[in-house]
């Protein structure tokens, strides 16, 4: 792992810090185990009217189903993915049957509570010293057809989890950007009272 170090502006805990999405990975397998204890911080996300839209599909690295995850991503993407231990896909369910409803409401917060999943799946990894990085550049029509989903069901990104690596075992292309990346400083996306627009 690197050892370049981000700074924020204000007191917040180190693991946000800490925590980004490299691309190195080891290739060793990932146990049974260490994922279940990913999706155990994700179970726990918040979510509209505890509707828990999210779901992950995943495959292992040994799991004769891992080839057809690795073929789902752009090229770009699958020649460093490969060396993860677990490749997941999440979806995210557009509907939800509230309480005492006869049937089933549209879930505007569908995809916002399934990304809260992703970041306590990903801040879970980094506190058990594991690397996760969520993947747009995938086929998602492609997933959809693999893993037999309605129309109900929304593709929302692909994600690689797996043992850190050495950045020097990237290909030659992607280790200039195997360090963490900074961000916006607050007063650009947070206002006081009145929306700014600063893009």
């Amino acid at each position: 792992m690197t050892t370049y170090k981000r700074q924020s502006d204000h007191a917040i805990e180190a693991i946000f810090l800490e925590r980004w999405s490299s691309r190195a990975f080891s290739g060793e397998p990932l146990q049974g185990t260490e994922l279940q204890s990913l999706f155990e911080a994700a179970r726990w996300a918040p979510s509209a009217n505890n509707a828990q839209p999210w779901r992950f599909v995943y495959a292992l690295k040994d799991n004769p189903a891992w080839k057809d995850f690795l073929a789902l991503l752009n090229e770009g993407n699958r020649k460093w993915a490969q060396q993860a231990g677990a490749l997941l896909v999440l979806v995210s369910a557009k509907q939800h049957l509230r309480k005492g409803a006869p049937e089933p409401t549209p879930l505007r917060s569908h995809s916002f509570d399934s990304g809260a999943a992703w970041a306590f799946l990903a801040l879970q990894a980094h506190a058990q010293g594991l690397v996760s990085h969520a993947i747009g550049g995938f086929d998602r029509e492609g997933a959809r057809a693999l893993l037999n989903l309605g129309d109900q069901w929304n593709v929302e990104v692909a994600i690689a989890v797996g043992h850190p690596g050495k950045p020097e075992d990237l290909p030659e292309d992607l280790r200039p950007r195997e360090v963490p990346s900074n961000r916006k400083p607050q007063h650009l996306w947070v206002f006081d009272s009145r929306f700014q627009d600063l893009s």
